[in-house]
C-alpha cells in the first residue's frame, strides 16, 4: 500500500512539472505602474514568482540571520516610503517608516482593517487577532477585562512563585545552561498555569509538543502539501485543539460543581465572559483565542528573554546596570523569601529600558498586516482596494535618522528623557489593535530577569552567536551560557 501511494505521488509530481515551469517562466513579474482611476500610480516594485511572489526571499533573509535585508534592497531601489511586492500569495504594499505606522494605526476601522495572511487565517480561525470590525471590536471588550490591574497584580504573585521553583530546579547547581530551550519550558509552564491552572509536568509537555511545527508554519506559504511547513502547522492545530477541547469540557464540569473559580485563569474568563447582548463564546471561539494566547503568551516572551541573556553576557557594563537596580529592589523587602509584586515591576525603568533596546535590535514580533477597504493613497501613490498592507518594526528600529548609530546598544534611548516620537517604536504595535498582552509580558520579563542576576553572572558560550529569524529571533545554537552563582 506503502509503495503505491509513494508511486502515486511521485506521479503527481511529475504530472505537475510542467505546469510549474510554465508559471516559473513568467517569474519576476513586475508590479503594475500604470495610473490608477486616481491619477495616482501604485507604489513601485515587483510581484516575483507567480502564486509564491517574494515570500521566499523574505523568509530566507530571517532564516539566514538578515532579517532586514528583503527590506533594506527594495527600500533603497524603490524609496524610503513604500513599495509594492508579493507575499503569501497576494499583492501587498509595505508601509515604511513612522509616516506608514501612523497612516496604519490611525486608519484601523475606517480605511483599513486587519488580515493577516492566509496561513495565519487558517489555523487560528476566529479569534481576537483575525477579527475585524465590529467583531473585533466585541471580542477585545471580552478579553481586555482578563488583563486587567487586578489580574495583573494576580499574574505577577504566580509568576514570582514559578520563577523561583524553576531557577532553582534547572539553574542552581549548573556550570552550563542552553538557555533557549530552557526558558522555552518556563515560559510555557508559566503559561499553563496562569491561562488554564495546569500544573501537571506530563500534561504541561503533552500540550508542548506541537506547539513547534504550529509556530513554524504560522507564516508560511499556504500549501497544504505533505512535507510542507504549512501542513505540519495543520496537523499540530489538530492535535492542540483536541486536547483544549478535553481541558475544556473538564472545567465546565468542574464549574458547574464550583470546584473552579469562575475568575481563575483565562480559560475560566472565556468560558464566562459574554457581549453586551448576553451572548457567551463559542467552544470554537475559546479554543481558538486559547491557541492564540498559549502562542503569544510564550513565543514572544521567550524570545525577548533569551535575547535579553544574550546582550547581559555580551555587556557586562550593562548588566552591572540590571544588577544594581535589582539588587536594590531585592533590598527592600522585608524578608529574603517575599515575593515581587506589581509595583516593585514599575520600579525597574533601567532594565525595562534595556528590555526595549533589546526588542528594538531583535523584535519578537517583525510586524503585522492589514487590507485596504478602499483605494488608498499614501505618498504620491494609490494602494488598490483588497490589497495587503504590512507594517514592520525594523524600517523604523534600524533607521539611523530615528537611533543614531542603530548597530549599537544603547539603553539610553529609551530612558524617558530621549524616547523615541510616537510610531518609531512598535514592538507591541499601536493604535486600536496594539497588543492586548504587553502590560503581561513586561511582568514576565522583568520577574525572570530579576531572579536571574540576583542569583548569578554569566558568559555565553558562543561569542556573537548567530541569531535566525524563524519568524522569531532564536539564536542558531539555543544559546549556551556558562553560569556562576554570586
Amino acid at each position: 500500500m506503502d509503495s503505491l501511494l509513494s508511486a502515486t505521488y511521485l506521479l503527481a509530481v511529475l504530472i505537475a512539472l510542467p505546469a510549474l515551469a510554465l508559471l516559473l517562466s513568467i517569474a519576476n513579474k513586475r508590479a503594475p505602474t500604470k495610473p490608477s482611476h486616481r491619477g495616482t500610480p501604485p507604489p513601485p516594485g515587483q510581484f516575483g514568482w507567480p502564486l509564491l511572489g517574494e515570500t521566499l526571499e523574505l523568509l530566507r533573509g530571517g532564516r539566514e540571520g538578515r532579517p532586514g535585508s528583503f527590506l533594506d534592497e527594495r527600500v533603497n531601489k524603490h524609496g524610503p516610503h513604500v513599495f509594492a511586492t508579493s507575499l503569501f500569495g497576494e499583492p501587498t504594499a509595505v508601509l515604511c517608516g513612522t509616516a506608514g505606522n501612523k497612516f496604519l494605526f490611525g486608519s484601523e476601522g475606517r480605511k483599513v482593517k486587519v488580515s493577516w495572511p492566509s496561513s495565519v487565517a487558517k489555523l487560528l480561525g476566529s479569534c481576537l487577532i483575525t477579527l475585524a470590525g465590529e467583531e473585533g471590536k466585541v471580542m477585545r471588550r471580552m478579553l481586555t477585562s482578563a488583563f486587567n490591574q487586578e489580574a495583573l497584580a494576580r499574574f505577577a504573585k504566580i509568576m514570582d512563585e514559578v520563577t523561583r521553583n524553576h531557577i532553582k530546579a534547572n539553574w542552581e547547581g549548573k556550570e552550563e545552561v542552553l538557555v533557549y530551550p530552557t526558558i522555552k519550558r518556563y515560559t510555557f509552564e508559566l503559561t499553563c498555569q496562569l491561562f488554564l491552572s495546569i500544573g501537571d509536568p506530563q500534561e504541561i509537555a503533552d500540550l508542548a509538543r506541537p506547539f513547534t511545527a504550529f509556530l513554524e508554519g504560522s507564516i508560511s506559504v499556504p500549501l497544504d502539501l505533505p512535507g510542507t511547513r504549512f501542513h505540519g502547522a495543520k496537523r499540530a492545530a489538530r492535535s492542540i485543539r483536541k486536547m483544549l477541547r478535553e481541558i475544556i469540557q473538564q472545567r465546565r464540569a468542574a464549574l458547574e460543581k464550583e470546584a473552579a473559580s469562575p475568575a481563575q485563569d483565562l480559560l475560566s474568563h472565556l468560558m464566562v465572559a459574554t457581549d453586551e447582548s448576553g451572548r457567551f463564546l463559542t467552544e470554537t471561539e475559546i479554543i481558538n483565542n486559547l491557541l492564540l494566547f498559549l502562542v503569544a503568551g510564550h513565543e514572544t516572551s521567550t524570545c525577548a528573554v533569551t535575547m535579553a541573556i544574550k546582550f547581559l553576557g555580551e555587556l557586562p557594563h550593562i548588566y552591572e546596570k540590571v544588577l544594581a537596580e535589582q539588587r536594590e529592589i531585592a533590598m527592600q523587602k522585608k524578608s529574603a523569601g517575599e515575593g515581587l509584586t506589581r509595583e516593585d515591576v514599575q520600579k525597574m525603568r533601567d532594565t525595562w529600558s534595556v528590555v526595549l533596546e533589546v526588542m528594538r535590535l531583535a523584535p519578537p514580533a517583525l510586524g503585522g498586516f492589514r487590507v485596504a477597504m478602499e483605494d488608498l493613497t499614501f505618498c504620491g501613490y494609490t494602494i488598490p482596494k483588497g490589497w495587503k498592507l504590512m507594517w514592520s518594526v525594523l524600517t523604523t528600529n534600524n533607521d539611523p535618522a530615528i537611533f543614531p548609530s542603530p548597530k549599537l546598544f544603547d539603553m539610553a534611548r529609551f530612558t524617558g528623557i530621549t524616547s523615541p516620537a510616537p510610531c518609531a517604536f512598535v514592538p507591541f504595535g499601536g493604535g486600536p489593535r496594539m497588543c492586548l498582552g504587553k502590560d503581561y509580558a513586561q511582568i514576565q520579563i522583568l520577574i525572570f530577569l530579576h531572579h536571574l542576576v540576583n542569583n548569578f553572572r554569566w558568559t555565553n558560550a558562543i561569542p556573537e552567536e548567530k541569531v535566525k529569524f524563524d519568524p522569531l529571533p532564536i539564536p542558531s545554537r539555543g544559546l549556551p551560557i556558562h553560569i556562576r552563582p554570586h
